[in-house]
């Protein structure tokens, strides 16, 4: 039998793992770890760190935030990808789905086995957080983008993650900074934000979501991520999701809401978490595995869990390097870039 994924997502401080690191990792609650710029120093080094890591933790699941545009961890000898905005203006149904395979190769390439992509937040430049991050404005339009981008990457074979459920782009606010507040009805929200997410999950494209630190003042007193409602109510029964949910980052001040580390972990899993994400902060994190001592975790979010491990397609960095579509995606990416 295998290993029982842990609940929570946690991350490292440079380019190897240090003794206190490998310790962090075999805590039984600790299932998946999220890399950042700083864990980059070149390709080669990035596959030692993932071997080490996988020798201290075979099981655990191996993320980023590689969707392009400024939000891309990963950049010298990776494709450098543009914004979605800027892909979506450019791209044919065509060169979205093999962007989305290439994104999806090279990480899985490496031994990464997702990316916490793609967004599914409508906006164009409201919103400090999403901008040019956003495939569209419009929400049917953003659908129509995404869906071919999720589908090069399941050809890659990698898991998609849409975020920020059920939508971020119609508040001004940072939720790193701050909570935002959308004083909007249900199903105003429901009848616009949220259709890339309902018409994804529908069409059994999404294997994971991550939902918002938003309020929705007329629906919940919770942030979506600490709400029952939210996520049991709308999104695994009324939209049928059976996928995994992630917590946004339990350290973003949109998290404070729930109170202290231990509190914010407790209300993501009363919620309906699967994996709650805490990253940059290490105190954070240790309150976190503190707080979920003697816990156990639910059988089938290990399940749902275990199908975002990457299946890559091309193993090596050498074999996707000898693939004609990786050299003319990248060639066309470079024309205009």
């Amino acid at each position: 039998m295998s290993e029982q994924i842990g609940p929570v997502m946690i991350d490292v401080d440079g380019t190897e793992l240090t003794d206190e690191d490998r310790e962090l990792l075999r805590h039984p609650m600790v299932g998946g770890l999220i890399f950042f710029a700083r864990n980059f120093r070149d390709r080669e080094q990035l596959e030692a760190l993932v071997a080490d890591i996988r020798r201290v933790r075979p099981q655990i699941l191996l993320a980023v935030d590689q969707e392009g545009g400024r939000v891309q961890r990963f950049r010298d000898t990776f494709t450098r990808i543009p914004s979605m905005q800027a892909l979506s203006a450019r791209a044919n149904t065509g060169q979205l789905r093999d962007v989305g395979w290439l994104l999806a190769a090279e990480l899985l390439a490496v031994g990464v086995d997702f990316s916490f992509a793609p967004v599914l937040d409508a906006d164009d430049d409201f919103c400090k957080i999403v901008g040019d991050r956003s495939f569209a404005r419009d929400p049917l339009l953003l659908a129509e983008k995404a869906r071919p981008f999720m589908a090069g990457m399941h050809e890659a074979g990698m898991a998609t993650t849409g975020k920020h459920f059920p939508g971020h782009g119609q508040v001004l606010e940072d939720s790193h900074e701050e909570l935002p507040v959308d004083q909007r009805t249900l199903e105003q929200v429901m009848a616009s934000d949220c259709t890339p997410f309902t018409q994804c999950i529908a069409a059994g494209e999404l294997q994971a979501v991550m939902p918002a630190h938003i309020r929705f003042a007329q629906v919940d007193e919770n942030p979506v991520g600490f709400s029952r409602f939210w996520l049991q109510e709308i999104l695994r029964k009324r939209l049928g999701f059976d996928g995994v949910i992630f917590s946004d980052d339990l350290t973003m001040e949109g998290a404070g809401a729930a109170g202290g580390y231990a509190e914010r972990i407790r209300a993501a899993m009363q919620a309906g978490c699967d994996m709650g994400v805490v990253c940059n902060n290490r105190r954070g994190a240790l309150e976190v595995l503190a707080a979920l001592d003697g816990f156990t975790p639910d059988p089938e979010s290990g399940r749902r869990l275990a199908r975002m491990r990457g299946q890559a397609k091309i193993t090596s960095w050498q074999e996707l390097e000898e693939s004609s579509r990786w050299q003319q995606t990248r060639e066309w990416l470079a024309s205009w870039m």
